[in-house]
């Protein structure tokens, strides 16, 4: 095949696999490619730190492509990005802590080991924040920026994956999100994330076996490629016991359906967060795609009163049973949010939890009511622009202060709350150039319909045409 490395990071990752799926290309063909992007753009961006070079091309060498092209799901030696919140066996995974700054993980956890079992490659790992966050910095591996404006911040957790998608570095890239690490930065970069239904996507043996907080889900430039992705990456692993297999229609044959959305609520703020006005009008004017495409729009959300404090609540006994251990022997490691985070969790008493969880309960409750006569509830996918780089946390929006490091993304974890999947698309814009996305949530184990409303509205919003860019430095 005669294209150049530029030429090859144009494509999709859909057009990719049939290329490769065709012999078209080989899969050392884009692992050569992916590695020149890298070697050429993410000097300045630093969204893929930690590379697996030689790892991936002995990979795409011995890779058995005929025994992949009779599964449907594979991805048949396509390189993508792994998060550094991920095991990769044999690569260097840091968490973003100094901590681990030399830890070398021994095999790759179960998200991880899915998506080899059907054919991904991965080449680099993406740059996260230290153990949490909205913003992608840490002591280890510095700071990833913006590739619309590298003045900005690429989001977090997943910044350093969303900022390696928007710039061609690769084609696609796991994430997780807890209350929003996925969805902000793929809002933040212009590219689609999803935050599947819990045990949608299995998950490694480092978080908590029973937690539903916490979920992997893919990011790509297009809903496409994500489709491509999820099958890929879905299904059970014993080491995951809330996994489960997929039944049904591949999502990649889903998004072939016509269907359309009868009725939506769109609410700019949820009325429980503060917006930032610009954002809250380009969110709003695009709701009117629903409209064109025959959905009635309308303002009846669930009621999310409460909803953000249990939130607060349930995510530091999360921390606190997940990092106690390390607070004790590491202290002086640890950045002093995080430290908050834990110290938090351990000084919650037994009744936050209860009155968090029956909170959560009643939610649920009033999720399902509101399902009865909407089939889809839309949102910004974060209350901000992307904010400058060197500003370690948003500490207020639209003039009122925010309480805690982590309250500028807000209107995500209010829907992480609803355990029902979400996605994060591109809907246009900021004056500065800079992306917004929203949110639109789907029905308990509803990602087949949200990824074809999810499809339609990008069709129509014409954004994913525009990626891969180069990077720019801003005015």
């Amino acid at each position: 095949m005669t294209d150049t490395s530029d030429e090859l990071i144009k494509l999709t990752a859909t057009e990719a696999v049939a290329c490769l799926r065709s012999k078209k290309l080989s899969p050392l063909d884009l692992v050569e490619a992916s590695i020149k992007r890298i070697e050429t753009v993410d000097t300045e961006v630093n969204a893929l730190p930690i590379h697996c070079f030689d790892q991936a091309r002995d990979q795409a060498k011995s890779l058995n492509l005929d025994r992949h092209l009779s599964n449907p799901k594979s991805l048949c030696g396509l390189p993508i990005a792994v998060k550094d919140y991920n095991d990769l066996g044999g690569a260097v995974t840091t968490y973003g802590s100094p901590i681990f700054a030399n830890n070398v993980a021994q095999t790759s956890d179960a998200t991880v080991r899915k998506l080899e079992s059907n054919g991904a490659i991965a080449v680099a790992k993406s740059n996260v924040p230290e153990w949490a966050g909205g913003h992608t910095f840490n002591t280890v591996n510095g700071l990833t920026r913006n590739p619309w404006d590298m003045r900005k911040s690429a989001g977090g957790s997943s910044g350093g994956s969303a900022a390696a998608l928007a710039s061609g570095l690769v084609w696609l890239a796991t994430g997780n999100d807890l209350g929003g690490s996925l969805r902000t930065p793929a809002a933040f970069n212009g590219v689609v994330g999803l935050r599947p239904s819990p045990g949608r996507v299995p998950r490694g043996i480092r978080l908590p076996s029973m937690d539903t907080l916490w979920v992997e889900g893919p990011m790509a430039r297009n809903v496409d490629d994500l489709a491509l992705m999820l099958d890929a990456g879905l299904g059970h692993q014993i080491d995951d016991p809330l996994s489960f297999d997929h039944s049904g229609s591949s999502f990649v044959d889903i998004l072939k359906g016509t269907n359309i959305p009868k009725r939506v609520a769109f609410s700019s703020d949820l009325s429980i967060v503060s917006m930032e006005k610009e954002i809250a009008e380009v969110c709003g004017g695009a709701t009117t795609v629903f409209a064109d495409i025959g959905a009635e729009v309308t303002d009846e959300i669930p009621d999310f009163t409460g909803v953000l404090e249990a939130f607060q609540t349930l995510r530091a006994v999360l921390f606190a049973t997940m990092m106690e251990p390390i607070l004790q022997q590491h202290r002086n490691k640890i950045a002093p949010e995080i430290i908050g985070n834990i110290e938090r969790g351990l000084n919650i008493k037994p009744s936050q939890i209860f009155e968090a969880e029956r909170i959560r309960i009643e939610l649920f409750k009033k999720i399902l009511v509101f399902f009865e006569t909407h089939d889809f509830l839309i949102c910004p996918a974060a209350s901000i622009a992307p904010f400058p780089v060197d500003q370690r946390y948003v500490t207020e929006i639209d003039g009122k202060p925010c309480e805690t490091y982590i309250d500028w993304f807000s209107i995500t974890f209010a829907l992480t709350m609803t355990a029902c999947p979400t996605i994060s698309v591109p809907c246009g814009f900021t004056s500065e150039g800079l992306p917004v996305g929203i949110q639109i949530m789907g029905k308990p184990r509803g990602e087949a319909a949200l990824l074809l409303v999810a499809k339609q509205f990008e069709k129509a919003i014409g954004i994913a045409a525009q990626l891969p860019i180069a990077p720019r430095k801003g005015i």
